[in-house]
Protein backbone atom coordinates (compact mmCIF):
# COMPACT_ATOMS: atom_id res chain seq x y z
CA UNK A 1 0.00 0.00 0.00
CA UNK A 2 0.90 3.64 0.28
CA UNK A 3 2.08 4.08 3.87
CA UNK A 4 1.88 7.88 3.95
CA UNK A 5 -1.88 8.08 3.39
CA UNK A 6 -3.92 8.46 6.58
CA UNK A 7 -6.80 6.02 7.03
CA UNK A 8 -10.26 6.82 8.35
CA UNK A 9 -10.99 6.87 12.08
CA UNK A 10 -14.13 7.27 14.23
CA UNK A 11 -16.23 5.35 11.71
CA UNK A 12 -19.92 5.33 12.67
CA UNK A 13 -23.17 4.07 11.17
CA UNK A 14 -26.06 6.51 11.54
CA UNK A 15 -29.36 4.90 10.57
CA UNK A 16 -32.99 5.98 11.05
CA UNK A 17 -35.91 4.19 9.35
CA UNK A 18 -33.34 2.35 7.18
CA UNK A 19 -31.80 5.56 5.81
CA UNK A 20 -28.16 4.86 6.59
CA UNK A 21 -25.21 7.24 6.49
CA UNK A 22 -21.65 6.14 7.13
CA UNK A 23 -19.53 8.85 8.80
CA UNK A 24 -15.83 9.07 9.58
CA UNK A 25 -12.84 11.41 10.02
CA UNK A 26 -10.48 13.09 9.10
CA UNK A 27 -11.19 15.49 6.24
CA UNK A 28 -8.78 14.35 3.50
CA UNK A 29 -6.01 16.58 2.25
CA UNK A 30 -4.19 15.46 -0.87
CA UNK A 31 -6.09 12.19 -1.16
CA UNK A 32 -9.63 10.82 -1.54
CA UNK A 33 -11.84 8.19 0.04
CA UNK A 34 -13.77 5.39 -1.61
CA UNK A 35 -16.24 3.30 0.40
CA UNK A 36 -16.67 -0.43 -0.15
CA UNK A 37 -19.63 -2.18 1.44
CA UNK A 38 -19.08 -5.88 2.12
CA UNK A 39 -22.07 -8.10 2.89
CA UNK A 40 -21.90 -11.69 4.06
CA UNK A 41 -23.53 -13.02 0.92
CA UNK A 42 -23.61 -10.07 -1.46
CA UNK A 43 -20.91 -8.80 -3.79
CA UNK A 44 -18.80 -5.86 -2.67
CA UNK A 45 -20.36 -2.54 -3.69
CA UNK A 46 -18.41 0.68 -4.13
CA UNK A 47 -19.98 3.99 -3.06
CA UNK A 48 -18.82 7.60 -2.88
CA UNK A 49 -15.91 6.90 -5.19
CA UNK A 50 -13.02 9.38 -4.85
CA UNK A 51 -14.92 11.58 -2.43
CA UNK A 52 -13.49 14.37 -0.31
CA UNK A 53 -16.49 14.15 2.04
CA UNK A 54 -16.40 12.34 5.36
CA UNK A 55 -19.82 10.79 5.02
CA UNK A 56 -21.55 8.55 2.52
CA UNK A 57 -25.22 7.62 2.09
CA UNK A 58 -25.11 3.83 1.70
CA UNK A 59 -28.86 3.20 1.97
CA UNK A 60 -29.27 1.76 -1.51
CA UNK A 61 -26.61 -0.94 -1.07
CA UNK A 62 -28.07 -2.18 2.25
CA UNK A 63 -31.39 -3.19 0.74
CA UNK A 64 -31.05 -6.73 2.04
CA UNK A 65 -31.83 -5.46 5.53
CA UNK A 66 -31.23 -8.69 7.45
CA UNK A 67 -27.70 -9.04 6.07
CA UNK A 68 -24.72 -7.97 8.21
CA UNK A 69 -22.38 -5.52 6.50
CA UNK A 70 -18.95 -4.02 7.08
CA UNK A 71 -17.55 -0.96 5.35
CA UNK A 72 -14.00 -0.59 4.13
CA UNK A 73 -13.01 3.04 3.73
CA UNK A 74 -10.14 3.19 1.27
CA UNK A 75 -7.67 6.08 1.19
CA UNK A 76 -6.64 6.63 -2.42
CA UNK A 77 -4.74 9.16 -4.48
CA UNK A 78 -6.66 10.06 -7.61
CA UNK A 79 -4.09 8.56 -9.96
CA UNK A 80 -1.02 6.52 -9.49
CA UNK A 81 -2.79 3.61 -7.86
CA UNK A 82 -2.35 0.77 -10.24
CA UNK A 83 -4.79 -2.06 -9.78
CA UNK A 84 -2.18 -4.33 -8.27
CA UNK A 85 -1.62 -2.07 -5.35
CA UNK A 86 -3.95 -2.44 -2.39
CA UNK A 87 -4.79 1.04 -1.03
CA UNK A 88 -4.69 1.47 2.75
CA UNK A 89 -8.13 1.19 4.32
CA UNK A 90 -9.98 1.22 7.62
CA UNK A 91 -12.75 -1.22 8.57
CA UNK A 92 -16.01 -0.26 10.27
CA UNK A 93 -17.84 -2.20 12.93
CA UNK A 94 -20.45 -4.64 11.66
CA UNK A 95 -23.91 -3.26 10.93
CA UNK A 96 -27.20 -5.13 10.48
CA UNK A 97 -29.93 -2.70 9.38
CA UNK A 98 -32.83 -4.87 10.59
CA UNK A 99 -31.57 -5.02 14.15
CA UNK A 100 -29.79 -1.66 14.39
CA UNK A 101 -31.67 1.03 12.46
CA UNK A 102 -33.45 3.44 14.80
CA UNK A 103 -37.25 3.67 14.56
CA UNK A 104 -38.19 7.25 13.70
CA UNK A 105 -41.10 9.27 15.08
CA UNK A 106 -44.59 8.03 14.26
CA UNK A 107 -46.91 10.78 13.08
CA UNK A 108 -50.16 11.28 14.98
CA UNK A 109 -52.87 11.95 12.40
CA UNK A 110 -55.78 12.68 14.67
CA UNK A 111 -57.12 12.18 18.15
CA UNK A 112 -60.53 12.54 19.77
CA UNK A 113 -61.68 12.48 23.36
CA UNK A 114 -65.36 11.55 23.51
CA UNK A 115 -66.84 10.74 26.87
CA UNK A 116 -64.57 8.25 28.57
CA UNK A 117 -62.73 7.21 25.39
CA UNK A 118 -59.53 8.60 23.93
CA UNK A 119 -58.90 7.58 20.32
CA UNK A 120 -55.55 8.16 18.65
CA UNK A 121 -54.78 7.37 15.00
CA UNK A 122 -51.20 7.47 13.72
CA UNK A 123 -49.01 6.68 10.71
CA UNK A 124 -45.91 4.55 10.39
CA UNK A 125 -42.64 6.24 9.47
CA UNK A 126 -41.63 5.58 5.85
CA UNK A 127 -38.32 4.12 4.73
CA UNK A 128 -36.33 5.09 1.61
CA UNK A 129 -37.04 1.65 0.11
CA UNK A 130 -39.81 1.35 -2.47
CA UNK A 131 -42.25 -1.27 -3.69
CA UNK A 132 -42.12 -2.19 -7.40
CA UNK A 133 -44.90 0.38 -8.02
CA UNK A 134 -42.68 3.15 -6.63
CA UNK A 135 -44.51 3.78 -3.34
CA UNK A 136 -42.36 3.88 -0.21
CA UNK A 137 -42.32 0.97 2.20
CA UNK A 138 -43.15 1.86 5.79
CA UNK A 139 -41.20 0.43 8.70
CA UNK A 140 -44.21 -1.85 9.30
CA UNK A 141 -43.90 -3.28 5.78
CA UNK A 142 -40.38 -4.36 6.70
CA UNK A 143 -40.70 -5.35 10.37
CA UNK A 144 -44.24 -6.75 10.17
CA UNK A 145 -45.06 -8.55 13.43
CA UNK A 146 -41.74 -7.66 15.04
CA UNK A 147 -43.04 -4.08 15.38
CA UNK A 148 -45.54 -2.70 17.88
CA UNK A 149 -46.39 0.78 19.08
CA UNK A 150 -46.77 2.12 22.58
CA UNK A 151 -48.97 5.02 23.63
CA UNK A 152 -47.90 6.76 26.84
CA UNK A 153 -50.64 8.91 28.34
CA UNK A 154 -51.26 10.88 31.51
CA UNK A 155 -53.75 13.33 32.96
CA UNK A 156 -52.76 16.88 32.09
CA UNK A 157 -50.88 18.49 35.01
CA UNK A 158 -50.14 15.09 36.58
CA UNK A 159 -47.12 12.84 36.39
CA UNK A 160 -48.61 9.35 36.62
CA UNK A 161 -47.97 7.86 33.20
CA UNK A 162 -49.80 4.84 31.80
CA UNK A 163 -49.18 2.98 28.59
CA UNK A 164 -51.00 0.87 26.02
CA UNK A 165 -49.72 -1.25 23.13
CA UNK A 166 -51.08 -1.85 19.64
CA UNK A 167 -50.09 -3.65 16.46
CA UNK A 168 -52.61 -1.63 14.44
CA UNK A 169 -52.68 2.09 13.57
CA UNK A 170 -54.90 3.20 16.40
CA UNK A 171 -55.39 3.23 20.13
CA UNK A 172 -58.66 3.36 22.05
CA UNK A 173 -58.17 4.05 25.74
CA UNK A 174 -60.66 4.32 28.60
CA UNK A 175 -60.10 7.56 30.49
CA UNK A 176 -61.72 9.93 32.96
CA UNK A 177 -64.16 11.94 30.84
CA UNK A 178 -63.72 15.12 32.92
CA UNK A 179 -59.95 15.41 32.51
CA UNK A 180 -57.63 16.42 29.70
CA UNK A 181 -54.90 13.99 28.72
CA UNK A 182 -51.48 14.32 27.13
CA UNK A 183 -49.83 11.53 25.19
CA UNK A 184 -47.14 10.46 22.76
CA UNK A 185 -46.39 7.33 20.74
CA UNK A 186 -43.23 5.41 19.96
CA UNK A 187 -42.45 2.30 17.95
CA UNK A 188 -41.00 -0.69 19.79
CA UNK A 189 -39.31 -3.88 18.62
CA UNK A 190 -39.58 -6.18 21.66
CA UNK A 191 -37.29 -8.84 20.21
CA UNK A 192 -34.30 -6.48 20.01
CA UNK A 193 -31.69 -6.40 22.75
CA UNK A 194 -30.63 -2.83 21.88
CA UNK A 195 -32.41 0.09 20.19
CA UNK A 196 -35.73 -1.45 21.19
CA UNK A 197 -37.54 1.86 21.60
CA UNK A 198 -37.94 4.30 18.74
CA UNK A 199 -38.01 8.08 18.72
CA UNK A 200 -40.97 9.62 20.52
CA UNK A 201 -43.70 11.39 18.56
CA UNK A 202 -44.65 14.96 19.41
CA UNK A 203 -46.57 15.23 22.69
CA UNK A 204 -50.19 16.25 22.13
CA UNK A 205 -52.86 17.13 24.68
CA UNK A 206 -56.65 17.06 24.51
CA UNK A 207 -58.54 20.26 25.29
CA UNK A 208 -61.96 19.20 26.46
CA UNK A 209 -63.87 22.04 28.10
CA UNK A 210 -61.13 24.59 27.48
CA UNK A 211 -62.51 25.35 24.12
CA UNK A 212 -66.03 26.55 23.41
CA UNK A 213 -66.14 24.40 20.29
CA UNK A 214 -65.51 21.15 22.19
Amino acid sequence: GNPELPTAVNITWSSINFKTILQWQPKPSGYFYTVEIHGQTSDTKKKCILTTETECDVTDVLRNVKETYTAHILSVTSLGMDNFEEPPFAVSEKFTPYSQTVLGKPEIQNHTQKGSKLNVVFQDPLTPYTFPNGSFQSIRDIFQHDLEYKLYYWKDQSSGKKDATTESHKFEISIDSTKNYCFYIQGVIPSRRENRNGQESTVLCTSIGRNILD
